[in-house]
C-alpha cells in the first residue's frame, strides 16, 4: 500500500465518523449479549437453543446487510459529487427495498423454523428452544432490515451520531423488556425474542422518521419508485453474494460446534457473540471507511482516498492489538456472566484465548472490506469472499470429522476460523495495493 501521508484534518474526520459508529456497533450485538446472559440462567438447553436460533436469525438478516453497506456507498458518492437531494432519494429507495425483503424474510423464517433448526442436528430439548425463539424473532425481521437501510442512508450523509442514539435507546429497551418478559412474566426464551422484536421496531420507526424529515427539507420524494427500488436491488446483488458466502462460513462453524456436545455448543454461542461484539467494534473504522471512501471518490479525490486508507489500516491493526490484550485479560472472567455450568465455562475460556489472538488479523480484514465497499468494488468482493469460504471448508470439516470433541475440539474449531479470517485478510490486502478499485464520480 502507498505511504501517502494523511492530510490535515483527515484523522479528525475519520474519528468524527468512527467514534459514534464504534459506540453504536458495540451496542448492537449487546442485543444478543443481553439475551445470552438472561437466557443462560434458564439452563444449558435454552442457551444452546439460543445459539442455534441466533445463527439462523443473523443469517436471515445479515445476508441483506447490503441494505446498509450498499446504501452508504451510493449515498456518500452522490453527496461527494454535490447531489444531496439525489443522495437522499437513493436512500429512500433502499428503505422501500428493505420493507419488501423484510416481509418475505419474516414469512420464510417463521414457516421454515423447524427444518432450519434441524439442520444443526441437536437434541429435542435444544431444538424446541431454538424453534420457539426463531419463530417469535421472525416478526422483527422487517424492522431489522429497515434499521439497516435507514442507518446506511444516515452514514452516507456522514451522520453516525443518530444511529448511535437509536442503538443505545434500543439496547436499553431490549435489556429491560427481555428481563421482564423472561424472568418477570415467565415467558422463557420466547420473552427474550419478543423483547428484541419490540426494541428493533422502535429503532426502525425512530430512524425512518429522521430520514423522512431530511427528505422533506430537500424536497425528495417518499413514494415508492419501482425503477429506483429495482436499481437498488440490482446494485446489492454482488454484496448479497459476498454476505451469503460469509454467513455460510459462520453457519458451518456453528454446525461443526454442534457436533462437539451441548456444553461446547453453548460455549461456542457465547464465544461467537463475543467475537461478533469485537467485530462490530473493529467495524467502526470500516463504517468510517465506507462513508469517507464513497465521498472522496465521488468528489474525484484519489489521493485523499489512498491517504485515508493507509491511516485507517494502521489504526485498525493497533485497535486489534488492544482488543487482544483486553480479551486475554478477561478470558476467565467473561464465562462467569453467561453460565453456571463448569464445563461451559471451561470450554468458553479456552475458546476466548483463540478469539483474542485473531483480532489484529480481523482488524485488517474489516477495514479493507469497508474501503472496497465504499468504493463500490462489490463484484470483486463477491468473488474474494466466496474464494475465502471455499478455502475454509476443508479446515472446518476437518475439525468436525476428526472425532476430537470437548474443549479441545472447540479450540481447534476456533483455530480453523482464525485461518479463515487470515485468508480473507490476505485477499483484501492484495486488492488494496492496486488502483483498479479507485473509480471516481457520482456513479461507479
Amino acid at each position: 500500500m502507498s505511504d501517502t501521508a494523511p492530510r490535515d484534518g483527515q484523522a479528525r474526520e475519520i474519528l468524527r465518523l468512527a467514534v459514534p459508529a464504534f459506540l453504536a456497533l458495540v451496542a448492537e450485538p449487546l442485543f444478543l449479549l443481553a439475551d445470552s446472559a438472561i437466557v443462560g440462567y434458564l439452563g444449558t438447553s435454552a442457551l444452546a437453543g439460543l445459539g442455534v436460533a441466533s445463527a439462523v436469525l443473523l443469517t436471515a438478516v445479515n445476508i441483506f446487510v447490503f441494505l446498509a453497506y450498499g446504501t452508504t456507498a451510493v449515498v456518500a458518492r452522490r453527496l461527494g459529487a454535490g447531489d444531496q437531494r439525489g443522495a437522499v432519494s437513493a436512500g429512500i429507495d433502499g428503505i422501500w427495498l428493505a420493507l419488501l425483503l423484510g416481509a418475505a424474510g419474516a414469512v420464510v423464517t417463521a414457516v421454515l423454523a423447524g427444518p432450519l433448526v434441524q439442520l444443526f442436528g441437536d437434541g429435542p430439548e435444544v431444538s424446541a428452544e431454538a424453534v420457539t425463539y426463531l419463530r417469535w424473532s421472525a416478526l422483527g425481521i422487517p424492522s431489522m432490515l429497515v434499521v439497516l437501510a435507514a442507518t446506511g442512508v444516515l452514514r452516507g450523509l456522514q451522520d453516525t451520531r443518530t444511529p448511535l442514539v437509536a442503538s443505545v435507546v434500543g439496547f436499553s429497551a431490549n435489556a429491560l423488556l427481555s428481563l421482564l418478559l423472561v424472568h418477570g412474566v415467565g415467558w422463557g426464551i420466547a420473552g427474550a425474542a419478543i423483547g428484541t422484536v419490540l426494541a428493533q421496531t422502535g429503532m426502525a420507526l425512530g430512524l425512518v422518521l429522521v430520514v423522512v424529515r431530511g427528505a422533506g427539507r430537500l424536497g425528495s420524494s417518499l413514494t415508492f419508485h419501482g425503477a429506483g427500488v429495482l436499481r437498488a436491488a440490482r446494485g446489492g446483488i454482488p454484496l448479497l453474494v459476498r454476505t451469503v458466502a460469509l454467513r455460510a462460513a459462520l453457519l458451518v462453524t456453528t454446525w461443526s460446534a454442534a457436533g462437539l456436545g451441548d456444553e461446547q455448543l453453548a460455549a461456542h454461542q457465547v464465544a461467537m457473540t463475543v467475537w461478533s461484539t469485537l467485530a462490530f467494534a473493529l467495524d467502526a473504522l470500516a463504517i468510517a471507511a465506507q462513508a469517507l471512501t464513497g465521498k472522496t471518490l465521488g468528489a474525484g479525490d484519489r489521493e485523499g482516498t489512498r491517504a485515508a486508507t493507509t491511516l485507517m489500516v494502521r489504526w485498525s491493526i493497533w485497535f486489534g492489538v488492544i482488543l487482544t490484550g483486553v480479551i486475554l485479560a478477561l478470558h476467565r472472567v467473561i464465562p462467569l456472566g453467561f453460565s453456571q455450568d463448569l464445563d461451559v465455562r471451561s470450554a468458553l475460556g479456552a475458546a476466548l484465548v483463540v478469539v483474542a489472538l485473531g483480532q489484529p488479523i480481523a482488524g485488517i480484514a474489516f477495514i479493507l472490506d469497508g474501503v472496497l465497499i465504499g468504493a463500490g468494488d462489490t463484484r470483486w468482493l463477491a468473488w474474494a469472499q466466496t474464494a475465502a469460504t471455499v478455502a475454509y471448508l476443508p479446515m472446518v470439516l476437518g475439525v468436525r470429522l476428526s472425532g476430537v470433541d470437548g474443549t479441545t475440539g472447540l479450540v481447534w474449531l476456533w483455530v480453523a476460523f482464525t485461518g479463515f479470517m487470515t485468508v480473507r485478510a490476505l485477499l483484501l490486502w492484495r486488492r488494496s495495493r492496486g488502483e483498479t478499485w479507485m473509480v471516481v464520480g457520482a456513479e461507479r
